[in-house]
């Protein structure tokens, strides 16, 4: 008997199930980001006394640090996934151990810089814990890329609700508390989680039949999650909690996440999931061999030793950037995303424009829309290549369609507007960040899929600042300064009506359209190919 649950544990240890769902919690604590702007930055300004001027420009940093990947997805081709996840937890454990040890006084003011840095150097560990997730999950499960990447985006995504309701669960006397969360709590999640989140050896059998339930069981779990967040955080917004409440519900959320273990747990001991595993053949980077040896073998392939990779196999990120499919899947991602964020970082304004005085609902609602986007996202991606052998940018361009029709909604000033273009706009901008990295996993391969991911992050700072920063705040200013006339100061200028962001809206529709155009050509470029994939697919 004790062989046997020796047996049982070891299966378990190893099951790509465990690995999956251990990368979901890693990622539920992976956003320490989205918590700068709401919670982090009052802190810090009250305790120190900087200015708005000296807040923004922190945030700049916390913006950098969670964009600038490179050195990540580096670190994942030559270590393994452990080693990129300790970096990342001592980054996070530095970077905002220090902020918290300045804004508490337990050392001395540090020079505006110093702040820059350790900001800086705190969000970047988020980018290994992605990293790490994402590489060793999409190996694992190299069948599903989509529903994984969008699962775990999804999470990643909620993380900020997710620490938030941990957060007020201990009733905090001090805003600075929230620092030194932000500072212990994910790295000790990584750490307890070190050694389980990473490729494990191939099942000489896949069950897709098995896996879609599985899948199915998750996506259940998600979806009642969202509606359960979606719930407390409107609740909050509108009544006052007292702390009892608010220590049960946020007792109830935790223990709510440790559900989906359940699924590893009943492959392995109730489905009597004892099939060995065997080690890959060398060289093919845990993809399936069969699909390898396919790839090698076509006959418009070259007999050489040494050639380029051709669509489907491993490039690497110098070899990606010289082709034009991977440039078109990227500004396709800078013009959609950049759309998407534009509303998300001016949605407060856009919602007291209108002259709604509660933005927290509207935050609240774009928060658990862009869960749900990047879990859709990636399901649905996925049935397009099992069940219509089209290439995943389809989806791609499908949700961009819907996002210009969503953002044109709003520019003609119909009713609803706000609320139409919340829902949209989150679910269209999380979509993206399932879509992409796994288009760009099929196309382009696994194992360099680490640098590929993080170059493909940096198309939010572009589109960002492009739409957000220069486009959508002149506008803004433009409309402003319009109905103030030409006495009122410029840093108290307020624009109110829809007149506001109207037009922006319907140049991001226009942009969006664009997307959908480069989307559309990535299909046809690489349909082929995918309809080549479909049939290994269906073959085994």
């Amino acid at each position: 008997m004790m062989t046997l649950w020796r047996h049982k544990l070891e299966l378990l240890v190893n099951d790509r199930w465990l690995v999956f769902v251990c990368a979901m919690w890693i990622q539920s604590v992976a956003g320490v980001g989205y918590l700068f702007g709401g919670s982090m930055s009052p802190a810090i300004k009250t305790s120190l006394g900087y200015n708005q001027k000296q807040i923004a420009l922190l945030g700049v940093a916390k913006n950098l640090g969670d964009a600038i990947g490179f050195v990540s997805g580096a670190l994942s081709e030559v270590s393994p996934s452990w080693v990129v996840l300790l970096v990342g937890a001592t980054q996070n454990l530095f970077g905002y151990g220090v902020v918290w040890l300045v804004v508490t006084g337990q050392l001395p003011n540090l020079p505006l810089w110093m702040l820059f840095v350790a900001i800086f150097v705190g969000t970047n560990g988020e980018t290994y814990y992605n990293t790490a997730s994402l590489v060793s999950c999409i190996h694992n499960f190299p069948e599903s890329r989509g529903p994984v990447v969008g699962i775990l985006k999804g999470f990643s995504g909620l993380s900020g609700a997710i620490l938030t309701q941990v957060y007020l669960m201990f009733n905090p006397s001090h805003d600075s508390s929230v620092i030194l969360m932000v500072a212990l709590g994910p790295p000790v999640v990584v750490l307890a989680l070190l050694f389980i989140v990473r490729p494990v050896e191939r099942s000489c059998r896949t069950n897709l039949r098995s896996d879609d339930l599985r899948f199915l069981a998750i996506y259940g779990f998600c979806v009642v999650l969202a509606v359960y967040l979606l719930g407390l955080l409107v609740l909050q917004s509108v009544f006052d909690m007292t702390q009892t409440i608010i220590t049960t519900s946020g007792a109830i959320l935790v223990i709510f996440m440790v559900v989906p273990v359940l699924v590893p747990f009943s492959s392995v001991f109730i489905s009597g999931n004892n099939v060995t595993s065997v080690k890959p053949e060398e060289g093919t980077s845990n993809v399936d061999q069969h699909e390898a040896r396919t790839l090698i073998e076509r006959s418009d392939i070259p007999p050489e030793k040494k050639r380029a990779p051709c669509i489907g196999e491993d490039f690497t990120l110098l070899q990606a950037l010289g082709q034009a499919d991977f440039w078109l899947i990227f500004m396709s991602l800078v013009l959609g995303v950049g759309s998407g964020i534009t509303v998300i970082d001016n949605l407060g304004q856009i919602c007291y424009s209108l002259g709604y005085s509660n933005t927290k609902i509207f935050v609240s609602l774009i928060s658990i829309s862009n869960f749900l986007g990047r879990v859709a996202g990636g399901y649905f991606s996925e049935l397009i290549i099992r069940k219509l052998s089209l290439p995943r940018t389809l989806a791609m361009s499908v949700v961009q369609a819907i996002m210009s029709l969503g953002l044109i909604y709003y520019a003609i000033d119909w009713p609803g507007k706000i609320y139409v273009v919340t829902i949209v706009i989150g679910m269209g901008y999380g979509a993206h960040w399932a879509i992409a990295p796994a288009s760009v996993s099929d196309i382009f391969g696994l194992k360099s899929f680490g640098s590929l991911y993080n170059f493909q992050i940096t198309a939010l700072p572009i589109g960002s600042f492009v739409f957000s920063g220069v486009i959508a705040s002149n506008i803004y200013d433009y409309y402003a300064r319009k109905q103030a006339g030409p006495t009122t100061e410029t840093e108290s200028l307020v624009c109110t009506g829809s007149v506001c962001y109207s037009v922006t809206c319907g140049l991001m529709s226009m942009l969006c359209l664009m997307a959908m155009v480069l989307s559309l050509s990535v299909v046809y470029r690489t349909r082929k190919f995918y309809l080549r994939l479909h049939h290994r697919v269906s073959k085994t």
